[in-house]
């Protein structure tokens, strides 16, 4: 999940980049770097992670029972 995390991320960086040039690049680059370091952002990651593997957990559940 974290390779497709990192991958979307950096296509997503680099079609941007290539639009905007470098210099809009290397600025949505530290945006991105200190995004991903803000505490805030690391707890709602793992809440939605959490909650994520839960519904996976229950939907496998619900599957095994059919």
């Amino acid at each position: 999940m974290a390779k497709l995390s990192f991958l979307a991320g950096f296509g997503a960086g680099y079609v941007l980049g290539a639009r905007a040039g470098r210099e809009r690049y290397e600025q949505i680059r530290r945006a991105y770097e200190h995004a991903k370091d803000d505490p805030r952002l690391q707890s709602a990651a793992g809440t939605l992670r959490a909650q994520a593997d839960h519904a996976v957990a229950d939907l496998r559940t619900q599957l095994r029972g059919r």
